[in-house]
This record gives structure tokens, sequence and C-alpha cells, in this order.
């Protein structure tokens, strides 16, 4: 679609203008990180999160890379599994995210976030096949850009699960070099948890966790906790505190469903990059309702030319 003068100029006038308004508290969706090594917990904890948020196991999604471990609690409900294989590209994490909104879940998992950095695949893997270089992250970080901002923008509540590992740090004296324990590093790109709403850390076998980021105030300064579902009634109670976040949306959608053609959905998508994340799945659902369906045997589209 080419895009009229008249229409750049109605879009700049939009990016450019700023409005002076009162704070207002709106509902939000949960972005939880839960990280803990291997063995502790992580994918049960997060489980039980998610039907504390929802009380409805139906509504529940796990991307699972961690070779179906998540159906390991099959018994707890009938939540539902995307197995995420290898290569475990950001692109295919963007696809499996967008299965799930576009099936209507309430709540997705992401269990482990740690193959999209260092798994097959993943980001480390891609620039040191670029050549290894510091200039090659020109390349590798736009992808975990986009990655982040679709997690960061789902209409779905997300929880991320991430592995940790040991650091090291290593001290100089005089002529001697060593190194030292310096706790635990989540294995995703630093700087991760603080796009996080909660961050909590499992840090034991017994499954207690603890807040190292909480924007809630509900955790942090608390004592360690065992993650139940009531853990997730509060976080739920919380995020649904104040006005809807889009308090226009059912309009929106009903621009969406008025569209008549392609030509016109394209069109207000275009107009619209800040509800193009919100509304994806939105705009996905109308595209596949106004695209005819080929004649069967001959691959032609009653929409071709």
């Amino acid at each position: 679609m080419v895009l009229t003068a008249s229409c750049l100029f109605f879009l700049t006038k939009k990016v450019d203008q700023m409005i002076l308004q009162k704070a207002v508290r709106k509902q939000v969706k949960l972005r939880l990180n839960l990280s803990s090594p291997s063995g502790f917990g992580k994918t049960y904890g997060a489980l039980l999160l998610a039907f504390g948020i929802t009380g409805d196991w139906n509504k529940i999604c796990v991307i699972d890379t961690e070779n179906n471990s998540s159906s390991l609690y099959s018994h707890l409900g009938a939540f539902n599994v995307i197995s995420l294989l290898p290569p475990f590209t950001p692109s295919r994490y963007i696809k499996a995210i967008r299965m799930a909104e576009e099936t209507g879940m309430e709540v997705l998992i992401i269990d482990s976030i740690t193959h999209v950095w260092k798994g097959q695949g993943g980001l480390l893997e891609y620039q040191r096949s670029l050549g290894g270089r510091y200039q090659d992250w020109a390349k590798a970080t736009p992808l975990y850009q986009q990655w982040l901002n679709t997690i960061l923008q789902s209409p779905c509540h997300v929880i991320t699960t991430c592995r940790k590992k040991q650091a090291y740090n290593i001290i100089t004296e005089g002529n001697k070099t060593k190194v030292e324990k310096a706790g635990l590093d989540d294995e995703i790109r630093d700087g991760y948890e603080y796009e996080m709403t909660i961050a909590l850390e499992v840090t034991n076998d017994q499954h207690m966790a603890r807040a190292s980021k909480d924007r809630t105030g509900l955790f942090m300064g608390k004592p360690e906790f065992v993650i139940t579902p009531e853990s997730g009634k509060q976080i739920s109670d919380w995020c649904n505190q104040g006005i809807p976040a889009i308090a226009e949306s059912d309009d929106f959608m009903e621009r969406i469903e008025a569209c008549t053609d392609l030509k016109s959905l394209s069109r207000l998508y275009i107009l619209h990059p800040e509800h193009q994340q919100a509304y994806h799945a939105h705009f996905t659902k109308r595209k596949k309702e106004l695209q005819p369906e080929p004649i069967a045997g001959t691959g032609f589209s009653l929409t071709q030319n």
C-alpha cells in the first residue's frame, strides 16, 4: 500500500503530538520472570502462578523448550503446550507466542528463555557465526529486541523461566590472579529482569522464592515464601486495579470488524502502529475472514487478477 502525502502528514502529527494529563492507574498485564538453577521447580511454580492468575487451566499455554518437561505436571490440569524444538531463534519463539495469542490464551509461560540466548540457534550462536566480534552485535541485538518487545507487548499475562549459572569474579592482587565465586547469574542477556513487573528467584530445592525486583510491592522485602496459586491470585488482583489499559478497546475491535476488504484492513493497521502488537490476533483473524479460500485443486483465489 502506498500512503499519500496527507496520510504521512497525519501520521507525523500523531507521533509528534504531546499531551499533559493526570496520571491514572491502569490495569496491566503481568510480566514475571522466575529464575533458579535446574531442579528447583521453575516450571511447577510458573504453572501454579498461572492458575492463580486465571483460574482456568484451559487458558494457560506453555511454550516448552525443555524436552516437554512441563508435561510432567499434566496432572495439575488441562493446560496447553507448544513444544519448541531447535533451532531456538527469536523468530521461532515469536511464532509460538503469536500462536498462543491467536488461540485466546490468557496466561503464557515461556519455559525457558535461556535457549533464545545460549541454546542451539540462539543469539550467542548467531553472533559467533557472524564472526564473534563486538560489532556483530549490531545484527544480533535487533533480533533480541524484537523478541523482547513481543513479550512486553503481548495481550497475555506472560511468565518466563530462566536458568541460573554460577558467576565468578577475577581478582588481581599484586602479581597473582585468582577466581572467586560470586553468586548466580541469569542465563539471559543482562538487564532482562529490569523489563519485568516482577522477578522471582527460587532459592533452593524446597521451592522457596524471593523477589529480586518487584513493582507491585507484594513480595519485595518480605520473607521467602513457597509459590502457590494464592500468590498468582494476589498478583492478578494487583494487575486488575484501575481502569482498563486500553479504554477504547471495544471501539477499536469494532473498527477492525468493520473493515470490509483487505485494503481497508491494511490501512487501519498502518495508521495505528500503537495497536499493532496488542491487536495482532484480531487483525490476523479478520484477514483470514476477508481472504477467500482458493478453489480446491486450482490454487486460484477469488481476489487474484
